[in-house]
């Protein structure tokens, strides 16, 4: 095996807050996270919103606020991300198409924007390439974002993270709201980009948007993975998943048997003492409510569950 171009073991993150009378408390948000991506592969983070899809790109990215306490690690080409090496690579070697076309400069033109990301080469040829290469017009250069459709802007956005070069690229949910050409038309780039040799992080809450471009699922539940598997295993009624909670969240889907399962999921200011996914699961015992399984090997994929086979 290769050196993953990212490799995330045992990822968590606090952030202090203060309660009535000044008294801090840390709330964890991310617990023993573990994601990897190699060249040429996407790697699509789905789950539903606060399960911690987000904070892992800014905590890859280093833009996590001042009062977040990080543990665990993160490697970049087999090195440890450290502050310094994240503020170096940032932008250059890792890129983030965000989830919103409002990180685009209202006041400043596309094509100056784009060009202000080239690393390598002649900016304005560079900026020109990238516009060609993703149909966007040579007039387009010169417009202002809210001069842009919603797909042209992600276009931009995209061709802002094509010319820096980057080897690492992370979409933050970047098809929201899209007509499904767009979207489709948008995945596709991504593919191009990983087919080339980039590692792509895809996070997303849907799971038939990921599945049409992914070569592995992570499925993230409460702030930590739960599973991490092939593509190819989200097919039938789920019988080659391993978690419950991916059963659960593949079954129901529309095309599936559209069947959710009762609960939700915990917020961070009450998780339980055991497994995470405990309180709503059908094979728990008394050892899930108070102990936490580990990450481990199973069946081409990982999962964190001691009762999956």
């Amino acid at each position: 095996m290769t050196v993953p171009v990212l490799d995330v073991n045992d990822l968590s993150i606090s952030f202090i807050q203060y309660q009535a009378g000044m008294r801090q408390r840390m709330l964890q948000v991310i617990s023993d996270l573990n994601a990897s991506i190699q060249g040429g592969e996407i790697l699509a983070v789905v789950g539903s919103s606060g399960s911690g899809k987000s904070l892992l790109a800014h905590a890859i990215l280093g833009i996590l606020p001042k009062n977040a306490f990080v543990s665990g690690s993160i490697l970049y080409q087999g090195q440890l991300l450290s502050p310094e090496r994240q503020k170096k690579l940032r932008g250059r070697e890792i890129a983030l198409v965000p989830q919103s076309v409002n990180y685009l400069d209202p006041l400043m033109r596309v094509g100056a924007q784009v060009r202000t990301a080239v690393r390598r080469g002649n900016p304005p040829e560079e900026q020109r390439k990238a516009f060609q290469r993703y149909g966007l017009a040579a007039q387009v250069e010169g417009l202002f974002p809210f001069q842009l459709s919603g797909g042209m802007a992600r276009r931009v956005l995209v061709s802002t993270a094509v010319v820096s070069g980057a080897r690492l690229i992370i979409a933050d949910e970047p098809t929201p709201g899209l007509h499904p050409e767009v979207v489709a038309e948008a995945l596709n780039h991504l593919r191009q980009l990983a087919d080339e040799g980039c590692a792509v992080m895809l996070i997303t809450h849907d799971i038939g948007t990921a599945l049409a471009v992914a070569d592995q699922i992570a499925v993230f539940y409460a702030g930590t993975t739960v599973e991490v598997a092939p593509a190819a295993d989200f097919q039938g009624q789920g019988e080659t998943l391993r978690h419950p909670y991916t059963k659960a969240l593949w079954r129901s889907l529309p095309q599936n048997d559209f069947i959710a399962i009762p609960g939700f999921q915990p917020s961070p200011y009450c998780l339980p003492a055991g497994c995470l996914f405990a309180p709503r699961c059908v094979m728990k015992t008394d050892r899930c409510l108070t102990a936490k399984p580990g990450m481990r090997d199973l069946r081409g994929g990982r999962v964190r569950c001691d009762h999956a086979s």
